[in-house]
């Protein structure tokens, strides 16, 4: 792909579209640890959230399906924003969208602590969703913005590894406070974070755009719309049925929106999302490995937290630091795979980490009421190894196929295809997760015993509960067979459709 000639008078804060490579910025490592903290308040709210589900049940008397609605219109409106969010920060300034995100987190998560009704807390997670689509994108691509090849997949590794620290310090933090605190505590630990972020952002962070492009809102609108109704139907399909609660009407709008916003973009002059990524086959391959994954992970992950919690009978704190050493490891090997990428192909790397995840939920199906956290720490050491040398593999490869203008739409296509991923765990597997739950108990079993583990393990009765604690496991045992076969899918996808390496005199 041809890049176009320097333009007379180009502004100093636009990318560079050809010739020599800029000097590394000197204050790339300090810029890194702004964008890895901005990073890690999304990362420590959402795992936070998870063990606070009990308490909300308990105090704000949320239903099983409000939980759900919690969790999800965070991500329906996160993921409907993301592309537009990415178009904008390469136009306007991907540091300034950075820190309108975190300022609009911030407030928002102080409206989700005030909340009284489970309503208001889903508000706020909407407004929420609104930030985190500002931030995600952002980091990602001021990350290769300001580090070169050479030290990219460095950077990159750090930047993924910063889950894993929200693995811990999130559950860590948050569990204390809901030992110590209410549950609305846990949605102000993200304020001080933010607010951090904010001003070392503007304090250390030069500001980065793209070239001066015509704006393409016929495209945003179409993306919202479309993103935003499929994400409808993942969320309302199995919960309320496919033929109810507007599914039908969604699915039609999804399908239009979608077919209209590929339609415009390949023919608008300056289209919002370039199209042609999709033909690269390492950023395709990248992407399609990536939801596959992110589909077979999320709703076991999310289960993990009841596990400890109702099966194993761990407090909040003690079940943030049980995932402790699957963190590290995780951490550890996403160092790992950054150094071993210099000498092995990203193909390789994600190919071999993928097998291992999949071996790690082959041991968390076999989970058994006498195992303990011994089999249960076993599987996530392993999905920890396979995690890490996988990540920084993926994304590196994603991002490298993304030219320089357009790095936030890219960040937000390779955010957006994780989401979904995401999206369609949460609703479809957390649904038959819930359904193999119920189907295990006994029909004489009280029907709110039959609802949920928590119900179940309150009933006090001890054959009711352990008979609910080896139901839960049943359940975890099928999230974990489809963990297994999604992430062996992704094998399949990443071996067969990024490229091979090639020696430096062949062309790709």
């Amino acid at each position: 792909m041809s890049t176009p000639a320097t333009r007379p008078g180009q502004r100093h804060d636009e990318e560079p579209p050809g010739g020599s490579a800029p000097a590394p910025n000197p204050r790339r490592w300090w810029i890194l640890l702004v964008l890895c903290l901005s990073l890690l308040v999304l990362v420590i709210d959402n795992t936070v959230l998870n063990l606070a589900i009990p308490s909300l049940m308990r105090d704000l008397g949320a239903s099983p399906s409000d939980v759900q609605w919690v969790i999800d219109a965070y991500v329906l409106v996160f993921a409907g924003l993301l592309l537009t969010a990415g178009a904008l920060s390469d136009r306007y300034g991907r540091r300034r969208m950075l820190v309108i995100g975190l300022a609009v987190f911030g407030g928002a998560s102080l409206l989700a602590m005030l909340a009284q009704e489970p309503w208001q807390l889903v508000a706020g997670r909407a407004l929420m969703g609104v930030g985190g689509a500002l931030v995600m994108p952002s980091t990602l691509s001021i990350l290769i913005t300001v580090f070169d090849e050479s030290e990219r997949r460095t950077a990159i590794a750090a930047w993924s590894g910063v889950a894993m620290v929200g693995v811990v310090a999130g559950p860590t933090l948050g569990g204390f406070l809901l030992n110590n605190y209410y549950w609305g505590s846990v949605f102000l630990i993200n304020v001080p974070i933010a607010v951090v972020a904010i001003v070392a952002a503007l304090a250390l962070m030069p500001e980065s755009k793209g070239p001066a492009r015509g704006l393409d809102p016929a495209g945003a609108v179409l993306s919202i719309i479309g993103m935003t109704a499929i994400v409808w139907v993942i969320v309302n399909g199995p919960v309320h049925g496919w033929a109810e609660n507007g599914v039908p009407v969604a699915a039609a709008v999804a399908v239009l929106a979608t077919a209209a916003f590929v339609w415009w973009e390949s023919r608008v002059p300056h289209p919002m999302v370039p199209l042609y990524l999709f033909r690269n086959r390492s950023f395709s391959g990248a992407c399609f490995s990536v939801v596959l994954l992110s589909f077979g992970a999320g709703a076991l992950l999310l289960a993990l937290t009841q596990y400890l919690q109702f099966v194993l009978g761990y407090d909040v704190l003690t079940a943030g630091l049980a995932l402790l050493p699957y963190a590290l490891a995780a951490a550890l090997f996403n160092a790992v795979g950054a150094g071993l990428g210099q000498r092995v192909s990203n193909r390789t790397l994600i190919v071999v980490g993928l097998a291992i995840m999949a071996g790690g939920f082959a041991v968390l199906a076999t989970l058994d009421l006498s195992d303990g956290y011994g089999t249960l720490i076993t599987g996530l050491l392993v999905m920890g190894v396979g995690g890490g040398l996988a990540g920084p593999a993926a994304y590196t490869t994603l991002m490298s196929a993304v030219p320089p203008e357009h790095a936030g739409v890219g960040s937000a296509l390779n955010d957006t295809v994780q989401q979904v991923g995401l999206a369609l765990s949460v609703a479809v597997l957390g649904s038959v997760l819930a359904g193999v739950y119920t189907a295990s108990m006994p029909a004489d079993a009280p029907a709110a015993a039959r609802a949920s583990i928590a119900q179940g393990v309150a009933a006090g009765d001890a054959s009711l509960v352990r008979t609910a604690k080896q139901a839960f496991l049943d359940a975890m045992a099928v999230g974990a067979y489809v963990g297994i076969a999604f992430t062996l899918a992704a094998v399949v996808v990443a071996f067969a459709v990024i490229r091979r390496p090639v020696s430096p005199d062949k062309t790709t």
